[in-house]
């Protein structure tokens, strides 16, 4: 299989949980799976985890565990008859009282919505697929008259226009779900709807204090996420560009020009991102993508994107593994035409950290050379950050003894990372191993130029310092 640099995030489900079918989809390219806690129980999750697990023991193949908690749920309630059919014109009342609705008003899980509206609002429905306008507000009854209808079933999920209702990110289930993702060693944990840096910083306290290593992943899809934007991604280690919530708040027509953005001022930050949310929505019931879901992919991978995601599409769609294979397609294409136009700028800058100087040093010297392969030895994964934000076309193969570093640098772009024994701390010894390693992947032979990065003295974490420049074979351990 061609090498791919962008990453696949793929959803669990139940089209995706069976042993076969997981086996094949993590073979034909998955990165990272993503355990979606807005469905299924903590066994459901912990099940789908230790086959993941077991999978990737047997295959050698690391793969990620991405928990993504389901935050706050605005939601209305249930029907007598399960659904309702509105039409433009009519009054409807979203009440928070009510028990069960009818053909004039539902119920709010919701409850203190009454008092975070006021006339003159617009109400979405079902990803904005119904739109309301507020009349009046009167104790627990918001008075509404339909502007876009259609079928209005139970419990979908409502947001206001613009944005600003106040649900907390985190909700009492999320916290329990936090200790279900860490019981299963999650490698990244996605917090729903934060409005700020401080909703990361919580969720961050609360995976530590449950013994956790999980990095955080922000999900941006509220309408105030944008306006907190820099101080979420500084807090967070991975944002996703959640496409669905933030198109209803602030209008579909302005979610490429965020997406641009937002991966734009990660990448410049040094973090990750995921782009999400209908990447292949037609796989679910077709064994093909459009034209369009194409472009938009490959236009995810040319803004320079750590990952793409699967949500539907390989959770509960009749072709999971065609929307993996789809989705590896599109972006090796579209990985041809992306350049290192960030490069330049990049050496320019000055440097706050001594790994990232060599980092860049070696982006630098591989683009000069006819270096085949960078080698980086680490144990924290965070010398890694700088390569796999170079956008260099040299391969960098991450080599750690640390499971857990394996395993998260699973998501960083153009990085492939691999297990290495380091059974003393004699460098040659190492560094013979690092050549090895790459010869047995085929990504060197034997006189070509490889390039390794590495701390002295060997095992510190993010204390890389050293750059060597070496052909192929001329490392030899002492006793063989």
């Amino acid at each position: 299989m061609a090498l791919r640099k962008t990453k696949i995030v793929a959803t669990l489900g139940p089209s995706s949980s069976e042993e076969g079918i997981l086996e094949r989809m993590i073979d034909a390219g998955v990165d990272v799976v993503r355990l979606n806690f807005s469905h299924g129980t903590a066994a459901d999750h912990i099940a789908r985890a230790e086959l993941v697990r077991d999978i990737c023991r047997r295959s050698g193949k690391p793969v990620g565990i991405l928990c993504d908690l389901q935050g706050p749920k605005i939601r209305i309630g249930k029907f007598e008859n399960d659904r309702i059919l509105l039409k433009v014109g009519d009054p409807f009342i979203l009440d928070a009282a009510c028990k069960l609705g009818n053909q004039q008003r539902v119920g709010l899980d919701y409850k203190t919505l009454p008092s975070e509206v006021v006339p003159g609002a617009v109400l979405l429905l079902d990803d904005g697929r119904i739109v309301m306008h507020v009349d009046d507000v009167q104790n627990a009854e918001i008075f509404c008259t339909v502007t876009a209808g259609g079928m209005l079933s139970n419990n979908k999920g409502i947001n206001r226009q613009g944005g600003g209702l106040s649900a907390t990110a985190l909700t009492l289930k999320d916290r329990e779900d936090i200790r279900t993702a860490v019981a299963l060693e999650a490698d990244y944990i996605a917090v729903s709807f934060p409005r700020s840096g401080a909703d990361i910083e919580i969720a961050r306290q609360l995976v530590v204090d449950a013994g956790g290593h999980a990095a955080i992943v922000a999900k941006i899809e509220r309408a105030e996420a944008i306006d907190a934007l820099e101080e979420i991604i500084d807090a967070s280690d991975v944002i996703m560009v959640a496409r669905g919530d933030l198109g209803v708040e602030v209008g579909d027509a302005a979610v490429p020009g965020l997406q641009k953005r937002m991966i734009r001022m990660a990448r410049l930050r040094n973090k990750l991102v995921i782009t999400a949310t209908q990447m292949l929505e037609s796989m679910i019931s077709n064994p093909i993508p459009t034209r369009a879901e194409v472009s938009d992919v490959a236009n995810a991978v040319l803004d320079g994107t750590d990952a793409v995601m699967l949500s539907a599409e390989t959770a509960a769609g009749h072709y999971p593994l065609e929307s993996i294979q789809a989705m590896h397609r599109v972006c090796i294409e579209a990985e041809k035409e992306y350049d290192s136009q960030h490069l330049q700028q990049q050496i320019n800058d000055e440097f706050g950290f001594i790994d990232e100087a060599i980092a860049m040093a070696a982006i630098h010297a591989a683009e000069h050379l006819n270096v085949k392969a960078i080698a980086a030895l680490t144990k924290s994964g965070s010398s890694v950050t700088w390569l796999s934000r170079s956008n260099t076309n040299v391969p960098i193969y991450a080599l750690t003894t640390e499971r857990n570093t394996r395993r998260k640098l699973t998501l960083y772009r153009g990085v492939y990372p691999y297990h290495i024994e380091q059974p003393n701390d004699d460098l040659g010894h190492i560094l013979y191993d690092a050549e090895e390693t790459l010869l047995r992947l085929g990504a060197v032979q034997r006189d070509d130029l490889m390039m390794l990065t590495f701390g002295e003295p060997i095992g510190k974490a993010g204390g890389t310092n050293t750059l060597q420049i070496v052909k192929v074979g001329e490392h030899r351990r002492e006793h063989r």
